[in-house]
C-alpha cells in the first residue's frame, strides 16, 4: 500500500493506492476537506463504488444462469491498484480482474482512475473496459465524504444548462426510500427545500442514504454557517446524500452514481438491473465527476 501526492498552488491530494482512494485534500493554509476515516463513525474516506453501487438482492445477481455473491458496493474499494502515470498534478491508477473477483462477478474488465487537480478543482476519471467478452455489465459510483458539523450546515442544487450556465433547484427534491436490507422501495420522500437550502441533521438520514433520481440535479453544494466547502458537478443520472445514522457524524457524502442498489422486487438478473451501464466488445465506459474546493 503506498500513498502518492499532487499538488498545486491552491491544494494537496493524497491517494492511497489501496481502493485508489482519496484521503486527503488540503489547502495551502493545512485546512484538511475530506473525512480522515475514524472508525467511530466511518472507516472510509472516498472509495470506488465497483462493480456495485447499493446492494444486489439478496447479496446476489444472475448472469447466464450463473448466481454470484458481491457485498454491498462491490469489491474495487478493497483492492490494491497499480500506479500507471503520475505527475506533480496527476495521477492514474489500474484495476483487473484476478481469480477472486471472477468467482464474484463474471466479467474480465479494467478499470482505470485519473485524478486531475486545477486550481482549487479536483477532477475525478472513470474509465472502464471489458476484455474478450462480448458484452459487460457493472456500477460505478463515488462516495466522498466532507468534514463539517451537520447542524451547521445545508446543501443546494442546480442544474446545469450548457458550459456557460446554470439553473438552481428551489423548491424540492425527491429521494427513493430504502428498506432495512438496503434496496429501493416503491415509495418516496419529498424534501421541501428552505429558499434553495437542505439543511441537514441525524434525522435527515434516519432511514439512510437519500437516493435521488432521474438528475434532479448535476450541482451539488455544501455550506457550513454559510461558507461554502465543496460544490461536486457531475452528469450522473443520479446521486446519494448520506452521513451515518444516529451518530451525529462530523461530516457529509454526496455521491455521484451511474447504478444503484436493487429494488426489492428485482429478478436479479445483470442485464435488468436500473441505472446498470453496458459495453460492448471496444467499447469505453469514460465519466466521472468534479469537487471545487
Amino acid at each position: 500500500m503506498m500513498l502518492y501526492n499532487i499538488a498545486n498552488e491552491e491544494l494537496t491530494v493524497s491517494v492511497e493506492s489501496f481502493g485508489a482512494e482519496i484521503r486527503s485534500i488540503k489547502d495551502q493554509n493545512g485546512h484538511e476537506y475530506m473525512w480522515q476515516a475514524d472508525p467511530t463513525y466511518w472507516k472510509r474516506t472516498s472509495p470506488i463504488l465497483f462493480p456495485l453501487v447499493g446492494n444486489y438482492k439478496d447479496k446476489e445477481s444472475v448472469y447466464e444462469g450463473k448466481t454470484y455473491t458481491l457485498s454491498q458496493h462491490g469489491f474495487a474499494r478493497d483492492m490494491e491498484f497499480d500506479l500507471v502515470d503520475s505527475s506533480k498534478d496527476r495521477i492514474v491508477m489500474r484495476l483487473e480482474e484476478n481469480e477472486e473477483t471472477l468467482a464474484k462477478y463474471p466479467f474480465k474488465f479494467m478499470l482505470e482512475v485519473e485524478y486531475v487537480l486545477i486550481g482549487k478543482n479536483v477532477s475525478v476519471n472513470w474509465r472502464v473496459s471489458g476484455k474478450d467478452q462480448d458484452v459487460m455489465y457493472f456500477s460505478i459510483g463515488a462516495h466522498p465524504a466532507f468534514n463539517c458539523c451537520l447542524k451547521d450546515s445545508y446543501l443546494t442544487f442546480a442544474k446545469i444548462n450548457d458550459e456557460s450556465s446554470k439553473t438552481p433547484v428551489n423548491d424540492s427534491i425527491t429521494s427513493y426510500i430504502l428498506n432495512s436490507e438496503g434496496l429501493i422501495t416503491n415509495s418516496t420522500q419529498k424534501y421541501d427545500l428552505d429558499n434553495g437550502k437542505l439543511h441537514l441533521s441525524n434525522e435527515l438520514f434516519a432511514g439512510d442514504a437519500l437516493v435521488v433520481e432521474d438528475r434532479q440535479a448535476t450541482i451539488v453544494s455544501l455550506y457550513e454557517e454559510d461558507k461554502r466547502i465543496v460544490t461536486v458537478g457531475f452528469d450522473a443520472p443520479l446521486f446519494g446524500l448520506w452521513s451515518p445514522a444516529g451518530k451525529d457524524a462530523p461530516f457529509m457524502c454526496i455521491e455521484p452514481w451511474y447504478g444503484r442498489a436493487d429494488g426489492e422486487g428485482f429478478d436479479k438478473k445483470l442485464e435488468n438491473r436500473k441505472y446498470g451501464n453496458v459495453l460492448r466488445k471496444g467499447e469505453i465506459f469514460e465519466e466521472g465527476y468534479t469537487m471545487t474546493f
